[in-house]
């Protein structure tokens, strides 16, 4: 149940959310000052997969592991991110953009990424496989669909969905939160995974914070870019992992890095937030005496 109709039809909801905020110039938007929006993209597409791909050999991970830290590693970020860069007050616009452009660029890539993974790791004897056009269809019908209906009823009834867009917000950290607790209860070997997965995933998780903002910093983005690309890099689509791993791949162990990550990206997120906020405040300066 939980595989099959409750993360399917969860994430549809939250990408039909995240497109009720969404409209044709938030993918356009990357033609006009393209350099933090590329910036962005690299660090998210190719730099973040590169980083996973480095742990993976570092800790020496195989098997469900190694493709479940791959698997985190290629999803987009989600509607979690674009509040986070919100309160810390980084640069919302570029947040919404980029996560609209990944959540549909992934669609494609997450099939290949996986795919390469389970080549690697589990080789042709596994029976866990994956069907890269089917799983590209699959992702289609669970993200790009929802996303256009969104957008669709936002251009129609915009007063609505502004209405309704906090509600499905909270609902998507909601459900994240639920599907985590399920997947704890559930296995009963979860927490000697998670003493496997633990350090691995949250060198992931803090590696990717910091090189979406020391790459940004690099190319001589303003405070507000840097801290949203870190965001975007470090905030991953965990509620779309787990979709991939139970529902399409059906198996607990690579989901593992995607439920601890999941976890640990709320505390690294907030920590960003407090502060940018503090590092965003005016100095006062004391008054003449």
């Amino acid at each position: 149940m939980l595989k099959s109709v409750v993360l399917p039809l969860s994430l549809f909801i939250i990408m039909f959310g995240m497109g009720m905020t969404l409209t044709p110039g938030d993918f356009l938007r990357v033609a006009q000052r393209p350099k933090a929006k590329l910036t962005g993209l690299f660090c998210q597409m190719i730099l973040l997969p590169l980083i996973a791909w480095g742990l993976v050999v570092l800790f020496d991970l195989s098997g469900e592991l190694a493709v479940g830290m791959l698997l985190i590693a290629a999803c987009p970020g989600g509607a979690t991110s674009n509040i986070l860069s919100h309160l810390a007050k980084g640069d919302t616009a570029l947040s919404v953009t980029l996560t609209a452009i990944t959540s549909i660029v992934t669609v494609f890539t997450i099939p290949l990424i996986v795919g390469s993974g389970l080549e690697h790791y589990m080789g042709e004897g596994s029976e866990i496989s994956i069907n890269i056009k089917e799983t590209m269809l699959q992702l289609v019908v669970i993200t790009i669909l929802p996303i256009s209906l969104g957008m669709v009823l936002h251009h129609l009834k915009p007063a609505l969905t502004n209405k309704m867009g906090p509600g499905f917000n909270v609902f998507s950290l909601v459900i994240l939160a639920l599907i985590i607790v399920a997947l704890v209860v559930k296995e009963e070997d979860l927490g000697g995974q998670f003493r496997q997965a633990g350090l691995p995933v949250v060198t992931l998780n803090l590696l990717t914070l910091g090189a979406g903002f020391g790459f940004s910093l690099l190319m001589r983005l303003n405070m507000r870019q840097r801290v949203t690309i870190a965001i975007e890099g470090g905030i991953q689509n965990g509620t779309l992992a787990l979709t991939v791993a139970l529902g399409i791949l059906g198996s607990q162990s690579i989901a593992v890095p995607a439920v601890v990550y999941s976890l640990i990206m709320f505390v690294t997120g907030g920590i960003v937030v407090a502060l940018s906020r503090q590092l965003s405040r005016p100095v006062e300066t004391p008054e003449p005496a």
